[in-house]
């Protein structure tokens, strides 16, 4: 049986609770088994986070010792898949420049606060992750974020809505939906999940969060069976 970690916290504006329970449910259905914790001490043990298929963080803002994001990182880097949504991955912990280099971006506005009514643009023919998903509507935060330019993008939402100093730049497509990896591991993340209903109200970000995780959980079986391991990667200088 595949194991997957939920550590929730944080920021309860992003309703921690409702989102792990949430993502809990699905993994279980899908045949996980799920933990679910509400301390960051659950990454303390290295080797434990090794076991696991996947890691999903909710998680909004606060902070982390850097030796727990190094676990995380080397549990990643071996195969372990990392998933998240909206400020539960890309706004946690934003002193922590690591946590940004592994999750492929992070949370710097969303011009007009809730309540925007946006279009989610997918990236068609980019992953399995997407497809079959038609452009969808939304009505919640517009997320602009500082991305990772490595990242594969599977969907976009166009910037500017709202007028804001940043309206002064050229339109531009604002990645919603990425995927990346992380030495042997796979990273998913979706803008989508300012608070838990966004799920029931546009039931395809839920579909491609369901498929992002099942895809990042996929990548500890893919190491294994072909001998890959993160040694290449590994480099021990100084690097924070």
């Amino acid at each position: 049986m595949k194991k997957a970690l939920i550590f929730q916290g944080g920021w309860d504006g992003h309703e921690p609770q409702l989102t792990s329970k949430r993502f809990a449910d699905i993994l279980q259905k899908e045949g996980f088994s799920v933990e679910v914790s509400d301390t960051l001490e659950c990454l303390r043990d290295a080797e434990e986070l090794k076991k696991l298929d996947l890691i999903v963080a909710c998680w909004t803002g606060g902070q982390i010792d850097y030796d727990l994001v190094s676990n995380v990182s080397s549990a990643v880097a071996s195969g372990v898949g990392l998933a998240g949504v909206h400020g539960g991955m890309c706004d946690s912990f934003r002193e922590n420049t690591e946590w940004q280099f592994i999750t492929g971006g992070q949370w710097v506005s969303h011009p007009g606060g809730d309540g925007i009514e946006y279009t989610v643009n997918i990236c068609h023919g980019t992953s399995p992750i997407v497809e079959g998903i038609d452009d969808f509507t939304v009505c919640t935060e517009h997320y602009y974020l500082h991305i990772d330019p490595a990242i594969e993008v599977l969907a976009t939402t166009r910037f500017p809505l709202v007028n804001y100093y940043h309206a002064a730049n050229k339109p531009i497509d604002m990645p919603v939906v990425w995927t990346k990896f992380w030495g042997c591991g796979r990273v998913f993340y979706s803008a989508l999940g300012h608070h838990d209903d966004v799920f029931d109200n546009a039931p395809a970000s839920q579909e491609i969060f369901r498929r992002g995780m099942l895809w990042a959980a996929e990548g500890k079986e893919y190491a294994i069976k072909n001998n890959l391991t993160p040694d290449k990667y590994i480099n021990k200088s100084k690097m924070y």
